[in-house]
């Protein structure tokens, strides 16, 4: 309120019907047809337009966007005044009517109003909204009222999400809860987050992934267990990357990886159809076809597609090294040729594919939890999906015998000593629980921040987090 009335809001308001459902059940009324229909509803003030004896507001219901006019007469309106000198963004709760205008507007023929909270800080302008990316995405709470379509992705992603439980549950998949404190955090090639706790005097990492928890659940008899939560990767910032991010990580007895591609493909079809009642989507101005079956591809297949070369993982290093440096590839000494391959492949060929693909065959030196190929030496069971020329996901037939676990994390120790600090990590208690004994395994990892971006076609990851990482305001 702009004059001076002491503010006192109630504790509590009965709102009586949501703005979607009045929308909906009166959209027949013809102009100036009135109810006897009286509706409380609750919302901010977006718009308000004062007439003299008349007034028009427009009202946005928070948790939809959902808007409505209500129509304020001052021969109806107790409180006309205070009502005209509402600020826009203040809170209300309003009592009517639903009636059409004669110009054709649904509305609440206003009879009451309470004041429900004020706005004190202004939204910016009308129709333009707040304009400073920064100032979006560190006044969230002001970027959602001000930019109605910023909530369409953050929407989406609530829906995205449960949709993605009940696919899962109705899979007989079970949702569990991992650590985020680890003493080990492994799981994934990169660097953890450190903090310490007082009463065990112990430094502690924050997860990178809860891989290894899962599987030691599997181990333990949930034979299809699965996590959504946030996991903690101490990178870089960018339009792809938030040092906090949200991972769905599952895990399926008696499969193995072409288990988990179909799993991927039907989960993202299914989530299209859902939320946009078709697979073919537009992604950054281009056609994305989401529909079933994917394109499987080999790494060096794709390499070869692109550069003309045919690399092997058997083949001499020289020659490998040859071929990185001649397409822009920093050589560090310590790579053998897996790691080059992977480097090729990333420099020239993965930022390329449109997809949907499925890119298999990933080299045993940088797959350290993944299973040998049953057919071909020096590569593993593992595919990542790249979608519009990103990673949408990681998985494979999972590693399941200890001796061979422990020789792969020892090289990563070997690797990490050498100077990459996003080598794994060796995780004694994980080696210990596969001495019970891991079954045929099929693993799968999705950046849910990345798959919200693909079905909303947002190319920032800043839009799909509620509240991204940002330096320190100055």
């Amino acid at each position: 309120m702009s004059d001076d009335t002491p503010f006192d809001p109630p504790y509590r308001l009965d709102v009586t019907d949501r703005v979607g459902a009045v929308l909906a059940e009166f959209d027949h009324l013809a102009d100036g047809e009135e109810t006897d229909r009286t509706v409380t509803v609750a919302g901010r003030v977006m718009l308000l337009r004062d007439q003299g004896r008349l007034a028009f507001a427009t009202l946005r219901e928070g948790s939809t966007g959902d808007e409505i006019q209500l129509f304020a007469l001052s021969k109806v309106l107790d409180g006309f005044d205070r009502f005209v000198k509402l600020n826009l963004g203040d809170w209300i709760g309003a009592t009517g009517e639903v009636v059409r205008t004669k110009r054709g507007e649904l509305s609440i023929k206003v009879t009451s109003f309470v004041p429900l909270a004020q706005a004190r800080r202004g939204f910016g302008d009308k129709f333009h909204g707040i304009t400073d990316t920064d100032l979006r995405y560190r006044q969230r709470y002001a970027d959602l009222w001000a930019n109605p379509e910023a909530a369409v992705a953050l929407r989406a992603r609530s829906r995205t999400i449960s949709l993605i439980r009940r696919w899962l549950e109705d899979r007989d998949f079970v949702e569990v809860e991992t650590p985020v404190l680890q003493h080990v955090a492994s799981g994934a090639a990169a660097t953890p987050f450190t903090t310490h706790h007082n009463a065990l005097d112990v430094d502690l990492k924050l997860r990178i992934a809860p891989e290894l928890f899962l599987k030691r659940l599997v181990i333990g008899g949930f034979e299809r267990v699965y996590e959504i939560g946030r996991v903690f990767r101490n990178e870089g910032i960018s339009t792809r990357h938030n040092p906090e991010f949200t991972m769905l990580e599952l895990y399926q007895a008696y499969a193995d990886y072409t288990d988990m591609m179909a799993l991927v493909e039907d989960l993202v079809a299914h989530l299209a159809t859902e939320l946009h009642g078709t697979t073919t989507l537009t992604y950054d101005d281009r056609e994305l076809d989401l529909s079933t079956p994917w394109r499987r591809a080999s790494m060096v297949e794709l390499i070869e597609d692109a550069i003309g070369v045919r690399l092997d993982v058997g083949q001499p290093i020289d020659e490998v090294r040859a071929v990185a440096t001649e397409h822009g590839v920093e050589v560090e000494e310590s790579w053998g040729t897996g790691k080059l391959i992977l480097e090729i492949y990333e420099k020239t060929t993965e930022h390329g594919l449109w997809g949907p693909i499925f890119v298999t065959d990933y080299p045993e030196e940088v797959s350290p939890l993944s299973r040998a190929h049953r057919d071909q030496p020096g590569v593993t069971e593992r595919f990542e999906a790249i979608v519009a020329g990103r990673e949408l996901c990681n998985a494979f037939s999972e590693l399941v015998d200890p001796d061979v676990q422990r020789a792969r994390f020892e090289d990563q120790v070997r690797q990490k000593d050498a100077g990459d600090h996003e080598a794994m990590a060796l995780d004694e208690d994980y080696l210990r629980a596969m001495e019970y004994g891991l079954p045929p395994t099929g693993g799968l990892g999705i950046g849910i921040d990345r798959l919200i971006m693909l079905l909303t076609g947002t190319t920032s990851i800043r839009d799909v987090v509620l509240f991204p990482t940002l330096k320190p305001e100055q």
